[in-house]
């Protein structure tokens, strides 16, 4: 009788264990049984948070389950970067990545908290659009030739407006080192006292994403000189890339993507890229995009991943190149 007792009880324990070995996979497999955070580094209200909030709509469609946008904002974004990296990586926290805080804070910042690359999985970029270099109506240059011609005959005489390691001050930081011109910067602590100055005259041009420009350059309020994507934008359909004024490969883009945390197991990471990957192709987000200037990239952790790493490469050097240390 007792033999059988210890029998029994070596069945059940090996029963256990297998439960428990299966425990993790159904998990897995059940993912995600309920509402799943997007952290977004940046406020409510701007670009980032309407692309977070896209993806948010679109997965919650997609998977069943809410997924509800956390807004933690500050330092450029780093604030809610380096929160994300601390997290469970259960698939239940996802984050909003982007260029500033997951490129050019690595050029900025080399005691920064986390690593783009060894703290999160990239799942899918989710749009890309250009700075556009834009110039006052009264500035004494009409195009982009123009414009070089004009800052060669006027060497550190020509002021430009910029925000300390925005997309548009990185813009301008890669095509001073690709042109080789000399010219000066002011610096603002805000977009808005940059766009009110420019608009006003009191600085002649700067860099600006394209879809805070347009409604200017539309009014006749600014001209647009250039475009910093590889193709034309839809909206600046007469406007030249820099690529085609005669640096080729010259790209400066603004952008973001969804990325997990790092060990956040594999079987989660392949549903939540098959999700973003139907979510971005849809006709409904593609029209969405178009419309706002913005491009919808190639899909998938592949190359997402490799977009991000050649990103953090390239402003790294750039930052390196110009002196640009972060903000006191």
């Amino acid at each position: 009788m007792q033999r059988l007792t210890l029998s029994r009880a070596s069945v059940y324990a090996a029963a256990a264990l297998a439960l428990l070995a299966l425990a993790p996979a159904y998990a897995q497999d059940s993912w995600p049984s309920k509402p799943v955070k997007i952290i977004v580094p940046f406020p409510a209200g701007g670009t980032s948070d309407l692309m977070g909030r896209m993806a948010a709509t679109g997965l919650s469609k997609e998977l069943g389950q809410p997924f509800v946008v956390e807004n933690i904002g500050g330092a450029g974004g780093t604030i809610g970067t380096a929160r994300a990296a601390t997290m469970q990586p259960d698939g239940y926290t996802i984050i909003l990545t982007g260029v500033g805080s997951n490129a050019v804070a690595h050029g900025l910042d080399p005691k920064l908290s986390y690593d783009s690359m060894r703290d999160f999985i990239q799942i899918d970029q989710i749009h890309s659009g250009p700075n556009v270099l834009v110039a006052h109506p009264d500035a004494p240059f009409k195009t982009f030739a123009e414009f070089l011609e004009y800052v060669r005959k006027n060497p550190n005489k020509l002021n430009y407006g910029f925000t300390h390691a925005a997309s548009g001050h990185m813009a301008m930081e890669l095509l001073k080192q690709t042109a080789k011109l000399d010219m000066v910067g002011i610096p603002y602590k805000g977009g808005g006292p940059m766009m009110n100055d420019i608009l006003g005259g009191v600085i002649p041009v700067m860099f600006i994403n394209q879809d805070v420009a347009l409604g200017h350059v539309k009014a006749g309020k600014l001209r647009a000189l250039a475009v910093t994507s590889l193709q034309r934008n839809p909206l600046y359909p007469d406007v030249p890339t820099i690529a085609e004024s005669g640096y080729p490969g010259f790209q400066a883009l603004s952008w973001s993507g969804l990325s997990a945390l790092n060990g956040t197991p594999q079987p989660i990471v392949n549903k939540l890229e098959a999700a973003m990957i139907k979510v971005m192709s849809s006709p409904e987000v593609k029209e969405r995009m178009v419309a706002q200037g913005f491009i919808v990239p190639p899909q998938g952790s592949a190359a997402y991943t490799a977009f991000v790493k050649n990103e953090i490469d390239l402003w790294t050097k750039v930052i390196k190149s110009a002196g640009i240390k972060p903000e006191q």
